[in-house]
């Protein structure tokens, strides 16, 4: 049988051979395609076979993992009468065989971990303690120590959804990772488990912080109690990474920090039209009366992005030093975005002079700048 295929191969492999060189080639592209399509779906059939195990293994294992954490936990009697830490489980769970699969350990890691994010308080704390002594955290750091990247970030979101303390030199090099979803969940770990300096990757920080990762980091930093708030004009004085600049700014405006104003002015000298557009939005939020002067100086020799800017600025500034300055733009101004802009900044003052100034330009301009004001003037577009 054998010596039969090897002289069907060996047949097959000489009238191939003859056939036109075209033809060889067409072949054998056929032969790999149908190769791979056979292979793929040996391979899908293989994953779904395996995820049918692992949901059947769960349907099974799921109830009784729920079973101790309600038993352990949710209805503890001493839950309501010892302090959390002082509180022992029974060793029979503890020790329980199950918990000598990995993949039950794991199972077990996820359900607490769901727990946890629907109870707080002491309850939340008492599934942190099961977590902990169950010795679950060693399957979280081993993790940690994994070459592949999507097991890195299950470990820090483990260890931060379980608010373990991960140490500066193994969280931090994540921080600075190339790969952008490692380099994201480590930087919201690190935010989130730091007690004293946790913007210290800004530091080290040489990859960017990107768009959604900086709206991610923004949520909770903004959100978290208690949370250690540096003077974020250090790194917009000093920092070589724009990203962060860029965020720092954002945070500056949030935490209205005035000291910083300094720092964010010295951005205007900057050669990046983008950075300086960025640092005029934050100047306005910022309320920096003593950067009017400034921004009308070098407003002519700025593009239409950063022009746009001052004027929002000046607006939202609304000292009224400059109301004539932004009645020239919008009278004078051939582009669109800057009358409308001008025109919304004279309103954003909203005092007697500026009411007065709004009259006037209806008088002395044209029916296309009277619609403008119009628009601007409506409170449902605001």
């Amino acid at each position: 049988m054998f010596n039969d295929i090897v002289t069907l191969i060996w047949t097959a492999y000489d009238k191939f051979t003859f056939l036109p060189l075209f033809i060889q080639i067409a072949l054998a592209f056929i032969i790999i395609a149908v190769a791979a399509t056979i292979t793929s779906y040996i391979v899908i059939m293989f994953r779904r076979y395996n995820a049918y195990k692992v949901d059947k293994r769960m349907n099974i294992m799921r109830p009784q993992i729920e079973e101790i954490i309600t038993d352990q936990v949710l209805i503890n009697e001493n839950l309501e009468r010892i302090p959390v830490d002082e509180i022992e489980f029974d060793p029979a769970t503890l020790n329980n065989i199950i918990f000598k699969k990995a993949w039950v350990r794991q199972a077990t890691i996820d359900i607490l971990i769901s727990y946890r994010k629907n109870f707080r308080g002491e309850v939340g704390d008492l599934l942190r303690k099961l977590y902990i002594d169950l010795g679950l955290t060693k399957d979280s750091f081993d993790k940690l120590k994994s070459l592949r990247w999507e097991r890195k970030i299950k470990a820090v979101v483990e260890l931060t959804q379980m608010d373990i303390q991960i140490s500066d030199v193994t969280i931090l090099p994540l921080t600075n990772s190339t790969n952008p979803a490692l380099r994201a969940a480590a930087r919201n770990a690190y935010i989130q488990l730091s007690k004293n300096e946790p913007f210290k990757f800004f530091d080290i920080a040489t990859e960017p912080i990107l768009p959604w990762d900086q709206m991610e980091l923004y949520k909770i930093i903004t959100t978290t109690k208690d949370i250690a708030v540096p003077n974020f004009s250090r790194w917009v004085s000093y920092s070589t990474n724009k990203s962060v600049v860029s965020f720092c700014l954002k945070l500056i405006a949030h935490y209205d920090q005035q000291s910083a104003i300094p720092s964010v002015m010295d951005l205007l000298n900057n050669k990046d039209h983008y950075f300086r557009a960025d640092a005029i939005a934050c100047l306005g939020k910022l309320s920096a009366e003593v950067a009017e002067d400034r921004l009308i100086r070098i407003y002519n020799t700025q593009p239409i992005m950063c022009q746009i800017e001052i004027l929002s600025t000046l607006g939202k500034i609304a000292s009224g030093k400059h109301l004539e300055f932004l009645k020239q733009e919008f009278l004078y101004s051939s582009n669109f975005d800057i009358r409308m802009n001008a025109a919304r900044a004279v309103i954003a003052h909203n005092t007697p002079a500026s009411r007065a100034m709004i009259d006037e330009m209806m008088e002395e301009t044209h029916e296309e700048n009277k619609v403008i004001i119009r628009h601007c003037l409506n409170p449902l577009l605001k």
